[in-house]
């Protein structure tokens, strides 16, 4: 989701100074600025014991400690995030959390790994050897990636118009040569398609050889060459690769321009390979459990849940307050925006504003910062899980249901925590009866924009602003119960439900944690108060929340909480239920 484009104009009102800021933003009319003299706010504060209750002091205490420098961003794979999962773990005991991880802790550990194309490894057409990331770009699809070596080839269509392609039964042992129509572009990427897609379109395939490296962007190849952590798995599915339309002719022995779906041709010599490497600092959620009051019901849980990762820190310091000042004059959307192309008088208009800012606070303002705090993305829902947990423990009298309070690692990765934690679960997980997620719950006022419909029109908070995803979409009796229980509340929130559309092209649904539960079939609802110009930024750090905003928010999730656990029966699964190895469809 981030971009990075350089972008001319600077503090210096030359091209090179703004360009190596890395000031990325989108041009929005109409919006007047920001205050600024949040950037005079100060950057750290001394922490205060938590009560009971759930209040700002609180849950500013809270995340001023794990949003702080000295976690960096909180990155799988790093000391960061292991600080930061140790102090969850920490303050889950002290409040009295029952650890319901591995072996009696609070922790589950997940077998990562980083997947590593093996170099050594040859492919060769017709006795030429070939260059990988140059005539061909390799994917990995696992361990039990099947082998192309020797394997006849067949062109299986134009993926992104269905009815070009061959049936499933045609393509079963074969090398699959794929073109790509812009209709078929993974997350917008010319020549890129879905690996998962079309594995799922062709099981038995051996392998795919993807004609789109002609016009796959020269920048996305580092991306491909530098994979992430992933889980090992061992399942049989296809090999697959990117090739050019010529090395795709070459295989079938003529232009794929000119080819029906259905041709055969010749195959490869060799076949991708890629090996493990342990992470550095193992990926951990932390799972506590509140037991529940009734004897009949305390087997049934109800998850509460955030994600404890974050993005790290960037190769390049920048000026924090320059960051700041434009992404809220031309990035409002963070990096879910473009880059802009600051005018001349943009430029002017920004170089004053930082005058002026740098005047009031001595220049501190305009500290170097590469470290992607995270303090609501989504350290805003993991103290508030925290909050919420503290609220509950010191209950005379506990929800009848078993609570379980559970912080994902990896979300910002691939939703790793939680698939891992839904498929190896360490409750039994049709004991699982709903689960509410809480990711970036610190903003939402009028001066964010959130997000935006599913028409494209910009949506912005108000005073008592939260988004709703997910929440009829398995359960309408646990949507109505979070309406019913905001109606009665003293201080109601104003749902939106706007990015829960159908078909909604910023795919919130399938986002974030919430969807590892659903596709089992366990309820849940997303909160949050949406995006704003500090998203997967430098400047999403503590001083900038709404810890107000965060109170109420964290009350209301507690209060649908102890409705959803008192219930006298589970909520009700009335919609179709989605597969749960299946791709997640918004």
């Amino acid at each position: 989701m981030d971009a990075s484009d350089p972008m001319p104009g600077s503090i210096l009102r030359t091209a090179t100074a703004l360009a190596a800021l890395g000031l990325l933003a989108t041009s929005l009319r109409g919006q007047s600025p920001s205050p600024w003299s949040v950037l005079e706010r100060p950057r750290t504060r001394v922490a205060q014991p938590t009560g009971r209750a759930i209040t700002p002091a609180d849950l500013m205490s809270r995340l001023y400690v794990f949003a702080d420098d000295s976690m960096a961003g909180r990155e799988l794979d790093t000391r960061g995030n292991a600080l930061g999962v140790e102090y969850i773990a920490r303050e889950a005991a002290r409040i009295g959390l029952v650890p319901a991880g591995d072996k009696g802790t609070f922790f589950q550990t997940l077998p990562l790994s980083y997947r590593t194309f093996d170099s050594t490894q040859t492919i060769a057409f017709e006795g030429r050897v070939l260059a990988p990331w140059v005539d061909y770009i390799p994917r990995d699809q696992g361990a039990g990636a099947r082998s192309i070596d020797g394997v006849p080839s067949v062109y299986g269509g134009t993926w992104g118009i269905p009815g070009s392609l061959i049936d499933a039964h045609a393509a079963a042992g074969k090398l699959v040569v794929l073109t790509v129509a812009p209709a078929g572009y993974a997350q917008g990427i010319p020549g890129a398609a879905a690996r998962a897609d079309v594995s799922v379109r062709f099981p038995d395939a051996a392998g795919f050889a993807v004609a789109g490296l002609d016009v796959m962007p020269k920048q996305i190849i580092p991306f491909y060459r530098n994979t992430g952590a992933s889980f090992p798995p061992t399942d049989p599915a296809p090999s697959f690769i990117y090739i050019t339309k010529a090395l795709g002719g070459e295989l079938l022995g003529a232009s794929l321009d000119s080819l029906k779906p259905g041709a055969s041709g010749r195959g490869f010599t060799g076949s991708p390979r890629f090996f493990d490497r342990p992470l550095e600092f193992p990926g951990r959620n932390v799972v506590g459990i509140i037991p529940g009051s009734d004897p009949r019901l305390r087997g049934e849980y109800l998850a509460i849940g955030a994600h404890n990762d974050h993005i790290g820190t960037n190769r390049r310091s920048v000026a924090h307050d320059s960051i700041y000042v434009v992404d809220h004059l031309y990035r409002q959307q963070g990096a879910d925006g473009r880059a802009p192309r600051l005018t001349p008088a943009q430029a002017d208009s920004v170089n004053a504003i930082l005058a002026e800012v740098r005047r009031k606070t001595d220049g501190r303002s305009a500290r170097p910062d590469s470290i992607n705090n995270g303090a609501d993305d989504d350290g805003s829902g993991s103290v508030s899980v925290l909050e919420i947990a503290e609220w509950f423990a010191g209950a005379p009298v506990k929800p009848k249901r078993s609570l379980l309070f559970i912080w994902h690692v990896g979300e910002e990765e691939g939703l790793f925590g939680s698939e891992y934690f839904t498929d190896h679960p360490t409750v039994p997980r049709d004991s699982i009866v709903a689960e509410l997620n809480m990711d970036m719950i610190g903003r939402g006022g009028a001066g964010d924009v959130t997000g935006q419909t599913i028409a494209g029109a910009l949506t912005r908070g108000d005073s008592s602003y939260v988004q709703l995803v997910g929440s009829r979409r398995l359960s309408t009796e646990l949507g109505n119960l979070a309406e019913s229980v905001n109606g009665s509340g003293a201080h109601p929130l104003k749902f939106d439900y706007a990015m829960d559309a159908n078909g909604h092209p910023q795919d919130i649904y399938c986002r974030s944690d919430h969807y590892e539960y659903a596709r089992y079939g366990i309820p849940i609802i997303f909160f949050t108060t949406g995006g704003h110009a500090d998203y997967h930024q430098v400047t999403d750090e503590p001083q900038y929340i709404d810890y107000d905003r965060m109170a109420q928010v964290s009350r209301f999730v507690a209060d649908l909480a102890a409705a959803v656990a008192n219930l006298d029966h589970r909520v009700v699964v009335d919609q179709p239920k989605p597969d749960p190895k299946g791709v997640c469809r918004q």
